[in-house]
């Protein structure tokens, strides 16, 4: 695929005047819409809703958030308060550069202005006082707190606040800069600027650091990137020299701690686009492919060991660590997705789409609290607080989380605990995957469709329209009907003024082996895990169909058993009046997908089916992301299930693991 920079027509990349991805037009395949270039119905859209009005609306939360910085409210325990506001804003500006909702910019915009009086004297936002700064989680909530600023700052449309948050900013990161550096320059080492991870979470702060030179062209802050990069993003190692050898898994480096290190090559992905030096592109995508072969489960998350790189994608299979240790965080899923969105606009390759994808489907969409659970803070409490029985009392219904912390992969429940659970004042509390939950929701819609040099590429498969331009700068809408992910049956409308020659490019998964694709009846060849390119002078109401291979595939793994339909995975639920635990075997047709009839479920889910087995029995499965939502024993749940011993059928089998 040509990138803008090989192109001609550089010049027609839509970039606004002021944004940190100025550098993609020189480096990227595919390029973002103008925000409000879409507007789509189903699963998504209804995550997105939700996300908007049971948190990002919030009035009282942003106060309580952007209040931390006020008062030194991490001092006392070293903690990660600090990350909440700029974790949530970041999460706002992808939600609203889909819906174009002016209420939710009015609270955005209100509590930037609100942050903005929380920077002290020295130009610092922080929930440290000076005197116990750069320790525990400081760089990492000054990292949010750029992260947060600057996607807003991009998205204002007030040159006057616009001004106000560029000299914010530049203040916050030059303490920063007067502070942390070189030894020998009378300065602390960046990877010694943290108690954790052996400074994993503060060199994370290389993505706004990159970000800002952008945004602003002061060597200053390129020089510090350079800094950043020459630690390897730790103490006594290199991360980043690490990936670009690829000689080992990530859950072999010195340090495990996921959804830190994802951080940091996102980082090192924009350190490349601003320096060209290609051998940072080479180490991130080695970096991804590893984790990719390593460390990534059915559902497209990682960790069976809490938050860490831990060869999960073997590990997801283990009973005593599904037992004894909460796993598959949403932050790790979040990041995960936000990493592969950075390559797939940079490279325009597909895989990353399908892991997006399947991570959204599953991980994600599984993690939302819809129905307003709190069964998960009050287990937090008799596990992390049992000597303080006084938060035994708090008023739960004040802050009900709108995402899960964990995901559970064999028989669990949901809600088990609340990760990176922080309690503040007057009774109030929060955790690191409600504040980051929206950025994933947000996130779907901004990488569904993009634009190419030549044309248009549809990444994910939502219903609904999608406005964009054609190569020659003329309007063009696209018009998805599909029940997707449900359904693999897709139909795009074309609907631009006039004839125009441009491509078309169809995201075929690599799960789909078999693929039916037309225009205007006319087949055209579609290979699973790649672009079908479709270079075609496109009339006005022309149609394209796709039929993508929706079968139920068997996935098999020491005794364990999953089923995938599509990008979905099929999981057990006890509401479904069977036991989960209770070893099954299932009937095969002569290609291998399993035989299947879909069933009303007695509880709400997207997806429902009866799953037959070899001996005439059967047993029903939900799709992932609806099953176990009483987060109780109601509803335990399960994504991989005994096998019934001696029960192997079909050649066709999808594996998973080393």
């Amino acid at each position: 695929m040509q990138t803008a920079s090989e192109s001609v027509r550089k010049g027609d990349c839509v970039m606004t005047k002021r944004t940190a991805d100025a550098p993609k037009e020189q480096t990227d395949c595919l390029f973002r819409l103008r925000p409000g270039s879409w507007k789509y119905s189903g699963v998504f859209e209804e995550a997105i809703r939700f996300t908007v009005e049971q948190q990002l609306r919030d009035v009282r939360l942003w106060k309580l958030f952007a209040r931390q910085f006020c008062f030194n409210a991490d001092d006392g325990d070293h903690g990660w308060r600090c990350e909440y506001w700029g974790k949530m804003m970041r999460g706002a500006c992808f939600t609203y550069a889909y819906t174009k909702d002016p209420g939710l910019y009015q609270v955005m915009e209100t509590s930037v202005r609100d942050l903005l009086t929380a920077q002290d004297s020295l130009g610092r936002f922080s929930t440290y006082s000076a005197k116990t700064e750069f320790c525990g989680w400081d760089i990492w909530g000054r990292k949010y707190v750029l992260l947060g600023l600057e996607y807003f700052y991009e998205l204002c449309p007030d040159e006057g606040l616009c001004a106000q948050i560029l000299t914010a900013m530049t203040r916050h990161l030059d303490y920063i800069l007067a502070k942390i550096g070189p030894k020998q320059d009378g300065k602390l080492p960046i990877t010694l600027a943290s108690d954790n991870w052996r400074g994993l979470n503060s060199c994370s702060l290389l993505e706004p650091v990159v970000r800002l030179y952008t945004l602003t062209q002061e060597p200053r802050f390129l020089q510090f990137a350079d800094y950043i990069v020459g630690t390897g993003g730790i103490e006594g190692g290199n991360l980043f020299e690490l990936a670009l050898e690829g000689r080992c898994y990530p859950f072999q480096y010195p340090v495990t701690k996921a959804y830190e290190m994802m951080s940091c090559f996102e980082g090192l992905l924009e350190y490349y686009r601003v320096t060209g030096q290609e051998k940072w592109r080479r180490a991130t995508e080695n970096f991804v492919r590893l984790v990719m072969e390593s460390d990534i489960t059915v559902i497209g998350c990682a960790g069976c060991t809490h938050e860490l790189f831990d060869h999960s994608a073997a590990a997801q299979t283990d009973e005593e660590r599904n037992r004894t240790i909460h796993m598959q965080e949403t932050c790790v899923t979040v990041t995960w997705m936000k990493l592969c969105d950075q390559l797939l606009c940079l490279t325009g390759e597909s895989i990353y789409a399908d892991a997006i994808e399947r991570s959204a489907c599953n991980a994600l969409l599984g993690a939302l609290n819809t129905g307003r659970h709190t069964q998960s803070m009050k287990r937090s409490i008799a596990i992390f607080y049992p000597d303080r029985p006084e938060l035994r009392s708090l008023d739960f219904e004040k802050i009900i989380l709108p995402f899960d912390s964990y995901s559970p992969l064999l028989p669990n429940i949901r809600g088990k605990a609340v990760g990176g659970l922080k309690f503040m004042q007057d009774g109030t509390y929060y955790g690191c995957c409600a504040a980051i939950g929206s950025a994933g929701t947000g996130l779907v819609p901004n990488s569904s469709v993009m634009r190419r040099v030549d044309g248009i590429s549809v990444n994910l498969y939502l219903p609904g329209v999608v406005l964009a331009e054609t190569p020659a700068g003329n309007p063009v809408r696209l018009r998805l009907e599909t029940g997707y992910p449900a359904d693999g049956k897709i139909r795009i409308t074309v609907e631009l003024q006039k004839p125009e020659l441009f491509t078309l490019a169809l995201r075929i998964p690599s799960w789909s082996e078999k693929t039916v694709l037309r225009i205007e009846n006319e087949t055209r060849p579609a290979s699973a895990g790649s672009f079908a390119e479709l270079s075609h002078v496109w009339n006005p109401q022309d149609r394209v169909e796709l039929e993508l291979d929706f079968r139920v595939i068997p996935i098999r793994k020491d005794g364990f058993l999953c089923l995938r339909r599509g990008p979905v995975i099929l999981a057990r639920d006890a509401r479904f009046g069977d036991d989960v635990e209770r070893p099954v075997n299932v009937l095969c047709g002569e290609d291998g997908s399993v035989c299947a009839s879909a069933v009303f479920a007695p509880f709400s889910c997207r997806q429902a089916y009866e799953i037959r087995g070899k001996k005439g029995d059967s047993f029903c499965v939900a799709d992932y992301a609806s099953a176990g939502q009483s987060w109780d024993e109601q509803s335990r749940m399960a994504a991989w299930y005994p096998e019934a011993v001696g029960f192997f059928c079909g050649t066709n089998l999808q594996k998973v693991g080393r």
